[in-house]
């Protein structure tokens, strides 16, 4: 055996390892926060940073032994999968910056597209590699935001599965073809409303003239924001891969913006010749240590985000129980719920009947049973208490597929065991305000509630394509498009200075009322304990200006089902009638010149 083929014997031995490990892996959970599959991670990228270094210190030798270019490709993708796969567990940029570091030299160093300069036609398998590869580089470069590169993958990725479908006609590629129109359709959706990142910016989001306010504010307590759990359930849903268009948006709100300078020195660039340069940091460096050159210091760590896609109620609750069973002392989980609603039957007479047959354990109609509490309350208290409880499950959201089965139901009653924790719950639906039940009934600390409209609302409804997203989810992340949206304009399309004009009068808006919430004695302390977090400061902005607009747009007498809800309530400074607030929205439909669409005076 010559010492070529020694190597590529060697190098066989260490992919089948390294791809043993991989598949341990690869299925893990996303919401391990605990730490359990942190050992099992190590593994892998100890493997994979063995694999990469001895391909690269032994390429030549490879070669002449027959390695394909495809096989360093394939690698190097593992290699992005798994530190994609980190920033889905931990939301740290630097592994999402990574992964795109590693697809972006797959990419420009060809290795896929090498074997075509052979006489023998590159197999099946190969080409279904070289499509995983462009979907999953697809899907970073959307969080990222690389809108120019999600443009040239997908004329790339689009011209791949109609070269496969052309040379391997045996062969049904109807999932590939799905895929290219998820892609089609996500990027289509923010088409002409995507101006700016929705990612929080220091210097925008962070507003200097209420800074000391913020810095001055106290509360009796401060609630630590670390953790959220977003998940959303809509049938035909905008979606790519397995990341609605919802969930996108809310991870995009709940993270950093890195630093021009950070994101430069973590930039691949080419060669004269066309080639990347051999960036060491990530060729042949992985390391989950590296926190030193690959955290940015100019920003704190990102709050953690397990993203559901599609789970089972079970699924859904299981890892809020997770969550909230490792959440640290004097902290806050976000927990982000956009599905569908449905209004169930009056369950009383359910549970009364229920009562006659089965173990009466599992009764629901042992709310009404007459015990020693129902004596020491007062007959009238408990009736009261029994009836709150039970429209605890009068109505719920809908995680199932076709069908209605009560076991894809979740109730608002579901949510009440984990009201032992701080929670801020974000309920995205039609039937969003069944959950005001919550609010009073909590087991141990009050409960943050946005409830969002039963309806989204436009001035030209036939002018907006209906799945383009949740409208109180687009407030929430991305306002000033929203609102053009809803008025029916394209931001991108006006002029720079309008709508840079109208990005200082949001901003000065937002000013104004973070100074009046952080000055005021009047604020409950669920939202006093929260309001020191930028993210969650932010949010709570967006809703006050949500709902002003909103309620100003829709017409008095329709108000119930338009308007989104907050519990407990804000103060009344910062109310949709409020001066502050009213002429904000005043000053910015008038600078849209679309002021004759709002209700602003009272009638």
């Amino acid at each position: 055996m010559s010492d070529d083929d020694h190597e590529l014997q060697t190098f066989r031995a260490l992919v089948e390892s390294a791809d043993r490990k991989f598949a341990r892996v690869r299925d893990a959970p996303t919401y391990d926060h605990g730490g359990s599959q942190s050992h099992l991670f190590q593994k892998v990228f100890k493997a994979y940073t063995r694999l990469w270094k001895f391909q690269q210190e032994n390429r030549a030798k490879l070669v002449r032994s027959g390695l394909n270019r495809w096989e360093i490709g394939e690698i190097a993708s593992r290699i992005g999968q798994l530190y994609f796969s980190q920033y889905m567990r931990t939301s740290e940029c630097r592994f999402l910056i990574e992964a795109y570091v590693f697809y972006e030299a797959i990419l420009s160093r060809r290795y896929f597209q090498g074997s075509e300069a052979s006489s023998s036609p590159k197999d099946l398998g190969v080409r279904s590699k070289e499509l995983r590869f462009y979907a999953r580089f697809l899907l970073v470069s959307l969080i990222l935001n690389r809108v120019d590169m999600v443009k040239h993958l997908m004329n790339c990725f689009v011209a791949l599965v109609d070269d496969c479908r052309s040379n391997f006609r045996e062969t049904n590629f109807k999932e590939w073809k799905q895929v290219v129109q998820e892609i089609v359709r996500f990027t289509k959706v923010d088409n002409g409303f995507s101006v700016r990142s929705m990612r929080y910016c220091g210097t925008i989001d962070t507003h200097r003239a209420s800074l000391p306010y913020v810095a001055r504010f106290h509360a009796k307590r401060v609630l630590k924001f670390q953790d959220a759990l977003l998940t959303s359930y809509h049938r035909n849903e905008v979606k790519f891969a397995e990341l609605t268009l919802d969930t996108y948006r809310m991870i995009q709100c709940l993270e950093w913006e890195p630093s021009v300078s950070f994101l430069q020195r973590h930039t691949v660039k080419p060669n004269e010749n066309g080639d990347m340069i051999d960036h060491s940091g990530a060729s042949a460096v992985i390391d989950l240590n590296l926190a030193a050159d690959l955290t940015d210091p100019t920003m704190p760590p990102n709050p953690r985000k397990a993203t559901l896609y599609h789970p089972t109620v079970t699924h859904l609750m299981a890892v809020m129980a997770s969550i909230c069973e490792e959440l640290p002392p004097d902290s806050v989980v976000l927990v982000y719920l956009s599905a569908s609603g449905k209004a169930g039957l009056n369950n009383v007479s359910q549970m009364e009947n229920s009562g006659s047959g089965g173990s009466s354990k599992y009764s629901r109609r042992s709310i009404f049973s007459r015990t020693t509490q129902e004596q020491n309350l007062g007959t009238s208290e408990c009736q009261s208490r029994g009836k709150s409880e039970l429209s605890c499950y009068d109505n719920y959201l809908w995680f199932g597929p076709k069908g209605d089965g009560g076991s894809n139901n979740l109730y608002p009653g579901d949510l009440i065991p984990f009201t032992r924790k701080p929670l801020f719950l974000i309920i995205d639906s039609d039937n969003s305000h069944a959950f005001k039940v919550l609010h009073g009934a909590e087991r141990g600390e009050t409960a943050a509630l946005f409830l969002s409209p039963l309806k989204p609302l436009f001035k030209n409804p036939s002018d907006v394509n209906l799945h383009n997203g949740s409208q109180f989810t687009f407030f929430l992340t991305a306002p000033l498009s929203a609102f053009c949206q809803m008025i029916g304009l394209f931001p991108n399309k006006a002029e720079t200075d309008v709508y840079n004009e109208a990005e200082n009068i949001l901003t000065n808006a937002f000013t104004e009322w973070e100074i009046i919430l952080c000055s005021t004695t009047s604020m409950d302390l669920v939202w006093a304990q929260m309001i020191s977090d930028p993210f969650l400061r932010r949010l709570i902005l967006r809703f006050i200006f949500c709902r002003s607009v909103i309620s100003f747009l829709c017409p008095p007498e329709e108000s119930e089902q338009y308007l989104p809800l907050c519990l407990p309530n804000l103060p009344n400074s910062v109310a949709p009638k409020s001066e502050a607030v009213r002429s904000a929205v005043m000053q910015l439909a008038g600078h849209f010149d679309v002021a004759d669409s709002f209700f602003f005076t009272d009638t």
